[in-house]
């Protein structure tokens, strides 16, 4: 079969360390591997969704307004989709010399305002893969608070949600991250490791079900 190139968002799935050494694969990702055979076997895409997501969906136009009018930058929104061997992505903005993913936070209480708050090991390493797949040394993550639809805040208080009063330089912050080479190599190795176990699993479902 031809090897399964695993998303930018979803590759910390599979980058987590087994228990022990001589396992390249861990638990959790051995379970999202599963998880990917069946929806290969069956041709179906289990796509997840909540209120947090469609928030980031609907007001992704307003969270590059923000950081643009913050920064004095004109950036725009990037529709290219990158693939290599390993991985596949697109990320929202590429500047020329650095990639910026922009996360639009929930509320304000769920909102990061310092860089150490802001980091996340999923975000990372989605942003690892861009950087190797744009060819970049830096990543940043911007996380912005825009307000909310209403229809998405149902019963909770209004005053965590409704934030245009609020400074905009208060309402992005930034999270810097830069390129390692023997981390995209440890990607390679999971990936690799990943498809071998795929492979595997899909095999014992045909054999299974014969």
């Amino acid at each position: 079969m031809t090897p399964f190139k695993f998303r930018a968002s979803a590759i910390s799935r599979i980058m987590t360390e087994a228990k022990t050494k001589d396992e390249p694969l861990s638990v959790g990702a051995k379970t999202e591997i599963e998880k990917i055979a069946k929806e290969f076997v069956y041709g179906y895409t289990d796509e997840v969704s909540s209120k947090y997501t469609d928030k980031g969906l609907q007001v992704e136009a307003q969270s590059l307004e923000l950081y643009n009018s913050v920064f004095f930058t004109d950036y725009v929104k990037n529709t290219e989709r990158k693939t290599n061997d390993w991985v596949t992505g697109e990320c929202d903005i590429f500047t020329g010399d650095k990639i910026i993913d922009l996360k639009s936070s929930w509320s304000l209480p769920t909102f990061p305002v310092t860089a150490a708050a802001g980091r996340d090991k999923d975000y990372e390493w989605q942003g690892r893969v861009y950087m190797w797949l744009w060819d970049v040394d830096h990543f940043e993550i911007a996380y912005c608070m825009v307000s909310t639809p209403q229809e998405l805040i149902g019963y909770e208080r209004e005053e965590i949600h409704y934030v245009e009063h609020i400074n905009p330089l208060l309402r992005v912050t930034r999270v810097p991250y830069t390129r390692d080479r023997t981390l995209e190599d440890r990607i390679k190795f999971k990936v690799e490791a990943a498809n071998a176990y795929l492979e595997q699993l899909i095999k014992q479902i045909a054999n299974e079900h014969q």
